[in-house]
């Protein structure tokens, strides 16, 4: 079983810059591919980055170009770098495989972002 903590979420305000990072305990995280997902009120849960073993990354269209995926398999560590933020990438972002994997679905953490 593996646990996911999310941490790096705050308040910012629109044009700014968050970093997240999740934590997974347990070896076998260097074999995952990890996805970002974010939930907006109201909203369904969407992905939007992953990043294969292999390091390959995606992107939503609509964070393309200003986040960025990475992994350091050393720390068990998948991280999300944030800029140029928007008010409606206001949400609670989440880690997890990807395809995710329900039991995996960790606290989250929230990212606002207002004036």
């Amino acid at each position: 079983q593996v646990q996911l903590v999310e941490s790096g979420g705050g308040l910012v305000q629109p044009g700014g810059s968050l970093r997240l990072s999740c934590v997974a305990s347990g070896s076998t995280f260097k074999f995952y591919n990890m996805g970002w997902y974010r939930q907006a009120p109201g909203k369904q849960r969407e992905l939007v980055a992953d990043i294969t073993n292999a390091r390959i990354t995606s992107y939503a269209d609509s964070v393309k170009g200003r986040f960025t995926i990475s992994r350091d398999n050393a720390k068990n560590t998948v991280y999300l770098q944030m800029n140029d933020l928007k008010p409606e990438d206001t949400a609670v972002y989440y880690c997890n495989s990807a395809p995710a994997r329900l039991g995996y679905w960790g606290q989250g953490t929230q990212v606002t972002v207002s004036s």
